[in-house]
């Protein structure tokens, strides 16, 4: 039986304990939290599974080297020193990702060239070839991680980042991260047992990942490639072994997943990555202005939406989160609301007390997370 040896899953601010508990049910050990990261352990097995299924997951990393490293002849050296050729050979195309907090270097950019040098120098030395470097899109990416005097050399097992599921092919001005969305979704306690909608949808990305958690389809199912699959001793029979058993846990939903957007070539392409992701059964599109409608469903709904931030997109936040508010109040009683915005002055606009709030970030942009309880009739009357 192989053993298990340590991986790290990189993630979104917030999202640690997400990505923890997703890693506990897919069966991993070791789990330990750290900062936009979880370490834990599994088997090549386990690796195949977690670029599969995790859906807050960025990375998956495989450490392959830890050394203390004060100079960058030590660093030349020790990358040199390694056996490459264990992992990949010479007609493959790499690159080098560098991430760092160290008072002996200085720039990424230099540290990754260095790192680049070596390897090319040792394959050049031992196979008399070398492999060809591809900074874009490379078979193998391997990540340098320097913290102070420690670095960390590990494979990247996913290749291009996680949130690439393989199933958006249209966009519109400002799409949500799939990665992002997936994790607003758990955060906001999704798990397919009610009605669920997106009023202002977008590209679709909300319906989709909630469609995919309601269904417990594996988040990376679409994608075409993983940088695994370029090593030397990728198990294909074992990758696909996986990716059936993983298939087979897939469940019904009995429930309705509706999105609207106003704008007719949202809807559009909308429809597109639904159709691509192979939802068309589970989500019903609608050209619809949310400030015009009712809520369509009789009982609980889930609503989780990305409204314009007015970044990129160009509203009056006191005349459009007014509107939210008016709307959600009059219209959808019964309804778990949850928005994401980083317009956070606009939310004094929406005149609704939040439940919560949680602090994210939609790229560099700080974030938040707001719930609104609707109630059936008044709040008096639960109580």
């Amino acid at each position: 039986m192989e053993q298990n040896f340590k991986l790290l899953a990189k993630t979104l601010y917030g999202f640690e304990p997400l990505l923890a508990k997703e890693l506990r049910n897919l069966g991993a050990s070791g789990i330990k939290e750290g900062v936009r990261n979880v370490a834990f352990e599994g088997d090549t097995g386990f690796m195949y599974k977690a670029n599969l299924s995790l859906r807050t997951a960025l990375k998956v990393l495989k450490p392959i080297h830890t050394f203390k490293v004060f100079n960058e002849k030590q660093l030349y050296q020790e990358i040199y020193a390694m056996d490459w050729t264990g992992y990949f050979d010479s007609t493959k195309t790499f690159a080098f990702d560098t991430v760092m907090h160290s008072d002996v270097f200085k720039n990424t950019l230099y540290v990754s060239q260095r790192a680049k040098d070596a390897l090319v120098d040792k394959f050049r030395d031992t196979e008399r070839e070398r492999p060809s470097v591809n900074t874009a899109n490379p078979d193998v990416r391997i990540n340098v991680h320097l913290y102070n005097n420690e670095c960390t050399v590990s494979l990247d097992t996913s290749g291009a980042s996680l949130h690439h599921r393989g199933y958006r092919i249209a966009t519109n001005i400002a799409p949500i991260n799939e990665v992002l969305a997936a994790g607003l979704l758990l955060h906001s306690g999704w798990d397919g047992r009610t009605n669920f909608m997106d009023p202002m949808c977008g590209s679709g990305t909300f319906l989709i990942e909630a469609a995919m958690i309601a269904c417990n389809i594996p988040a990376n199912i679409n994608r075409k490639d993983f940088a695994f699959r370029h090593w030397k001793g990728f198990d294909e029979t074992l990758f696909e072994k996986i990716r059936d058993s993983r298939l087979n846990q897939i469940r019904g939903f009995d429930h309705a997943i509706l999105g609207y957007d106003k704008a007719p070539s949202a809807v559009r392409k909308a429809q597109e990555n639904v159709d691509n992701a192979n939802l068309g059964d589970y989500i019903t599109l609608e050209r619809k202005d949310f400030f015009r409608t009712e809520k369509p469903f009789e009982g609980k709904t889930h609503l989780v939406f990305n409204p314009p931030y007015g970044e990129r997109l160009n509203i009056d936040p006191m005349d459009f989160y007014g509107k939210i508010g008016t709307t959600l109040k009059h219209a959808y009683p019964g309804t778990n609301a949850w928005m994401v915005t980083s317009n956070l002055e606009a939310l004094k606009y929406v005149g609704l007390r939040p439940s919560r709030k949680i602090k994210t970030f939609n790229g560099k942009l700080e974030s938040r997370l707001v719930y609104y309880e609707m109630y059936e009739g008044s709040k008096k009357q639960k109580s």
